[in-house]
């Protein structure tokens, strides 16, 4: 059988799943290579999973098993597009999977969205993550005020890690300077804003109901916001079980949310049409009351200013496009059918279906976008083989003075993180590339 090469652009979920599913279709006939721009692996399971989530980072051994293997190598500290094209990898490699996410934040559109401390999620949860391209990001969390936009499992996690004491992190993997800003904070009112109701959010019931067990927050839920209860009957189990967990949460006597001094307060049917600002920083939100209709949120041009020190749009993420690869501007995720862009040219995970589902969803992903390798490889649309694949790169690199991260050196900046975690934390992330260069040496 002929020997097949594949890169794949991006080592999360969708990247792994994806090299796992070539390994048990091609067996030994296929090299892949997985790039990162990063040194490090596993994209959103280490800088955009919560800190506080670990049992859900723990899916990255599987991974490990597959980076392991001898016909898969992780190639980091590569950007595709930068110090590589798309071209040159597909004169060197038989098929290339666009495995690269959504790491933008979609605009929210409004004025005022441009001014100080106001961010989007991918750029507040890379912050306290560690990832390098937002550990600056220095948000100001002196004032009291916080609005959280969007009613997803992201604007749960921001909530949360707005609102915990520094004992609840025991166990996470925050980084140090984010730890040092929240001990500090003086937030005790977080605004999380819907543009629907109850019955439309998309947040999980185990995510929702942590909320219900936080040391000094208490969420807030008005009775008023619900529709009858017999219209639960008609949710889906899971959206169900969710509402179920707000109407628990409704229920929450006042003089018993009085004894947290942290307010989680759920404004459902409103959606922010301004942010307001002085001296160049966000002073409040004006948002437009809502009403549901079949669905979808109409405003209804009732107003009113609600006072804000800090905004974080939790609003969904966009891929970034790549030189020469077709996009969709509006979906914001490459343009193909089925995952297949053109033979050879192929997108995976979120780059192909947008920002949705959960890291399981990847694995079908994954196995789907191989099938049509498969199938192309079959029909001779890969070509008849022969490319030089990752000594092709590597001649590549050598001539570029490329300085790759192996697998093996990712190893060693993971043990320098976990000899230099504090008590009971797993590891103390690297926030900056050369540090981590630094330590694969």
């Amino acid at each position: 059988m002929t020997m097949r090469h594949i890169a794949i652009i991006g080592s999360g979920p969708a990247g792994y799943y994806t090299a796992e599913a070539a390994q048990k279709a091609f067996g030994g006939d296929v090299r892949v290579d997985i790039f990162d721009c990063l040194p490090v692996p596993y994209g959103l399971i280490r800088t955009g999973v919560a800190p506080d989530h670990q049992s859900i980072k723990g899916v990255s051994r599987r991974y490990e098993t597959v980076a392991l293997s001898d016909n898969v190598r992780f190639v980091g500290n590569v950007s595709v597009g930068k110090d590589v094209s798309i071209e040159e990898l597909q004169g060197l490699y038989d098929a290339i999977v666009l495995a690269t996410g959504a790491p933008k934040d979609r605009d929210l559109g409004i004025s005022g969205a441009d001014l100080g401390n106001v961010f989007g999620s991918a750029a507040f949860v890379g912050w306290y993550n560690g990832h390098p391209q937002f550990s600056a990001l220095d948000p100001d969390l002196s004032g009291r005020t916080a609005v959280v936009i969007g009613m997803g499992n992201v604007a749960l996690d921001v909530a949360r890690i707005l609102s915990k004491t520094p004992a609840e992190f025991a166990g996470s993997d925050i980084v140090l300077h984010a730890l040092d800003m929240l001990e500090a904070s003086n937030i005790d009112r977080i605004v999380l804003m819907g543009r629907r109701g109850p019955h439309q959010i998309m947040m999980t019931p185990k995510e929702l109901g942590e909320l219900g067990k936080l040391e000094r927050a208490s969420p807030h839920v008005q009775r008023g916001d619900f529709p009858v209860e017999e219209e639960d009957a008609l949710l889906e189990p899971g959206l169900r079980k969710s509402v179920t967990v707000l109407r628990q949460f409704a229920a929450i006597p006042e003089d018993i949310r009085a004894e947290k001094p942290v307010a989680i307060e759920f404004a459902f049917c409103a959606q922010p049409v301004e942010i307001l600002g002085e001296n160049g920083k966000v002073t409040g939100v004006v948002v437009e009351e809502t009403e549901v209709v079949r669905g979808r949120a109409q405003g209804t041009g009732r107003t009113a200013v609600l006072p804000a020190d800090l905004v974080i749009a939790c609003i969904g993420y966009r891929s970034v496009p790549i030189p020469g690869v077709p996009f969709e501007e509006r979906e914001g995720r490459f343009a193909n059918l089925d995952g297949r862009i053109m033979p050879g040219l192929y997108a995976v995970g979120w780059a192909r279906r947008g920002p949705s589902g959960t890291i399981g969803t990847n694995r079908p992903d994954g196995y789907s976008v191989i099938e049509r390798i498969v199938e192309d490889a079959e029909c001779g649309g890969l070509g008849s083989g022969g490319k030089k694949g990752r000594q092709g790169f590597d001649e590549l690199a050598e001539k570029r003075g490329l300085d790759v991260v192996t697998f093996r050196d990712w190893k060693k900046i993971e043990e320098a993180e976990e000899k230099a975690a504090r008590d009971g934390a797993p590891r103390e992330k690297f926030v900056e590339v050369a540090a981590m260069i630094a330590a694969k040496r």
